[in-house]
């Protein structure tokens, strides 16, 4: 279920030995986004989960504080948001089979040097999601 239309994006992919429903609850768990995001500090969501439609706040390494919209939520798979009402991140994860998931971040392709953000965070992911008790690789 997408709110608005798509626009050309550039990836950052990694393959995670976890399960995929491990690593969805991290990717939408707002309190885990200052461990794995490098450029976040904190995050509140207004709903009381994340879904389409759903607003809250991130504060940036920065100090700075903007609101977000998720403007696109395929639950156990996929979320997009907009930062401070420009287009920002698309969040996705892929089952392999049950133990594997491919993560991959998309960025409008205004903003690929953010990549290399993306790609420490897709690293502290794995770390989470392997290093978390019951998940094994």
């Amino acid at each position: 279920m997408t709110k608005t239309k798509q626009m050309r994006k550039v990836w950052a992919r990694r393959t995670i030995e976890a399960p995929t429903p491990e690593v969805w609850q991290l990717l939408i768990d707002t309190s885990t986004w200052p461990v794995w995001g490098p450029s976040v500090r904190g995050a509140t969501v207004n709903q009381p989960e994340l879904a389409l439609g759903a607003t809250g706040t991130v504060d940036t390494i920065a100090g700075v504080r903007l609101p977000f919209e998720i403007t696109a939520f395929d639950a156990g798979c996929r979320w997009e948001w907009r930062v401070a009402r420009l287009a920002a991140t698309d969040h996705v994860v892929r089952a392999l089979d049950e133990r594997r998931c491919e993560v991959a971040f998309g960025v409008p392709v205004i903003a690929a040097p953010y990549l290399a953000v993306c790609r420490v965070a897709l690293q502290r992911i794995e770390t989470l999601a392997t290093e978390r008790p019951g998940v094994t690789a």
